[in-house]
């Protein structure tokens, strides 16, 4: 076995407390048979490695024992350094925490790695927020991090968008997204049912004295994914063919999102001598529809569905009385 593999198992169990060797095996990629031999391999080399029977069992480091190495690379110390960038960290109320988190692993590296990541945190800056817009005031973010650390539950008024606009909830949070520079609570409600909430859209929010347990094996990351796929399904309700100019498909990526450009990239052909081109494109609702691709002015024709059509029409007739236009 490697140095490196056996150096990541030492810290996994100093890190993770008791953990299975199925556990270890998924953690570090290796078979379970590897894991046991490495265990093995780690007490023979003096290191107080012990085993808990039983189901909720596994292998743990004597308590206290603790390892000064660290083996870390300049590589690995570069992109610890990404894991606390401060806007998001500012956002969760853990300003302070990160900034004395980094002060404490910066004085422990050595000089190599130091300055790597020195170098690091100079040079990078994430504005998570997209252009446009302002970024959401999220008051109540902080308690919602007390009530996933702590797995409490939480008391809210919720602000939807369909009726009735105001909702009174108890959510059991089971983690935080932040997609975008919008913050999202995932959490688990009255039958079980898990849904995402806008943290900007809770108007209020206090802790209630309910503690609950996650799910065993829920995984927030999957979660999130399949809430998205979903989300794209359930969002696009039909199509639309349209002709687009060249700079029409250029200026496209500014205005639509991904979702139609690359309905554009894959359905596009051809149609004229002056470069335009004709796609189907998936459609929220007419209405929609007719703003989102209004932004793109004389470079987009819609072809069908008829509806769709006539609201650009009639849109681009109510504009050109405005202006006096016959």
């Amino acid at each position: 076995m490697s140095a490196g593999r056996l150096l990541s198992l030492l810290l996994l169990l100093q890190a993770r407390g008791r953990i299975s060797a199925r556990g270890i095996a998924d953690e570090l990629g290796v078979s379970v048979r590897t894991a046991y031999r490495d265990l093995a391999r780690l007490q023979a080399a003096g290191v107080p490695v012990y085993a808990e029977p039983g189901p909720g069992g596994g292998y743990q480091l004597l308590d206290g024992y603790r390892t000064r190495l660290t083996g870390m690379t300049e590589g690995e110390a570069r992109a610890l350094f990404f894991a606390g960038l401060p806007g998001p960290a500012a956002d969760l109320g853990l300003t302070a925490e990160v900034t004395a988190a980094r002060l404490k692993l910066l004085a422990a590296l050595p000089t190599g790695p130091r300055e790597e990541a020195t170098r690091t945190a100079a040079v990078f800056h994430v504005d998570a927020p997209g252009w446009y817009r302002e970024t959401e005031q999220t008051p109540h973010l902080p308690l919602f991090v007390d009530a996933v650390l702590t797995r409490r539950a939480v008391d809210v008024r919720y602000r939807r968008w369909r009726a009735p606009q105001v909702v009174d909830r108890r959510l059991r949070p089971y983690g935080l997204v932040l997609k975008s520079g919008v913050w999202y609570a995932v959490a688990a409600v009255e039958g079980g049912r898990i849904a995402a909430y806008r943290v900007s859209q809770v108007l209020d929010a206090v802790l209630s004295d309910e503690c609950f347990d996650r799910p065993q094996g829920f995984d927030l990351a999957a979660y999130w994914t399949s809430y998205l796929d979903d989300f794209e399904a359930r969002r696009y309700t039909g199509t639309a063919t349209i002709r687009l100019s060249p700079r029409g498909r250029r200026r496209l990526p500014d205005n639509v999102p991904g979702t139609v450009v690359r309905a554009v990239d894959s359905t596009a052909t051809p149609v004229g001598d002056e470069g335009w081109v004709e796609a189907v494109i998936p459609i929220e609702s007419t209405d929609h529809a007719c703003g989102e691709l209004l932004r793109l002015g004389i470079d987009v024709e819609v072809v069908s569905p008829v509806d769709l059509r006539e609201a650009m029409a009639a849109t681009v007739g109510v504009l050109a009385r405005a202006y006096g236009v016959r």
